[in-house]
């Protein structure tokens, strides 16, 4: 079967639906580079200097970009040979907004029932990034919107739940740690929640700089575990600036 990804797609994707802030740091280096001249020293060597480590920045972030989404084995979901022991019957994905994920597993795992949740809300959601991107691909079939107030499903129905690289735009951590729990909710007894996520640590820091702030910290994303009721099974790294949490119902929770 033909890969559904595309050669250069994340790191193509990254640029299309971010170009306004690659122009805004193209203009800004112009800027820096055409005023310098007229500037006496120090400003004179700090502007160009400036402009440099713009340019090395942005490219730094180009170039992980493309190493983890282009490169890695991220979607191409090899590492979850060690996540299930047996194949998943029922998987649910959920995203916000933009949908990378389902079709790829519905692919690794042709046997199973696969249902994609699209928890988007326009209001909260408002990064153009996502609103560009859900103009250019069409959602998974049967995609359903949901809020994170409600998961529509009955108790203990899915083998595997995953969100990937999406759970950190629910900003608000009541809301964030409520959603969590609607998933161990829906979760069988025995279901892997799958959740895989950049980390706001010095790595993505290096990587991403102040674009790091949009991820959450390690921490943060453990105390939503917790107070989930949700236990962490394991925990693994892909292309070291991903970090992957298998989550188990803990019925032993306070």
């Amino acid at each position: 079967m033909e890969p559904i990804r595309k050669p250069f797609q994340g790191v193509v994707n990254i640029l299309r639906f971010n170009w306004h802030l690659y122009a805004w740091a193209g203009g800004l280096v112009i800027l820096l580079w055409l005023v310098s001249p007229l500037l006496t020293s120090p400003y004179r060597v700090w502007f160009p200097l400036i402009a440099w480590l713009i340019v090395l920045g942005t490219l730094t972030s180009l170039l992980v970009s493309f190493y983890v989404y282009d490169r890695s084995n991220l979607y191409r979901f090899s590492w979850l040979n060690a996540v299930f022991d047996t194949p998943p019957s029922t998987l649910l994905t959920f995203h916000a907004g933009f949908d990378e994920t389902s079709a790829l597993l519905q692919q690794r795992f042709p046997q199973a029932h696969l249902q994609a949740f699209d928890f988007y809300d326009p209001q909260r959601h408002t990064e153009v990034s996502i609103q560009r991107a859900r103009k250019v691909y069409a959602a998974y079939a049967n995609t359903q919107s949901i809020q994170t107030s409600q998961v529509p499903l009955p108790d203990g129905v899915a083998d595997g739940i995953f969100l990937v690289l999406a759970a950190h735009e629910i900003r608000h951590p009541a809301e964030r740690i409520h959603f969590f729990g609607e998933l161990r909710r829906v979760l069988k007894p025995a279901g892997k929640l799958i959740v895989v996520e950049h980390l706001r640590n010095p790595l993505n820091f290096l990587a991403y700089n102040i674009g790091f702030f949009h991820f959450l910290s390690e921490s943060v994303w453990r105390t939503t575990f917790r107070k989930a009721a949700l236990r962490l099974s394991r925990r693994s790294n892909i292309a070291h600036f991903i970090t992957v949490f298998v989550l188990e119902k803990n019925d032993h929770a306070a």
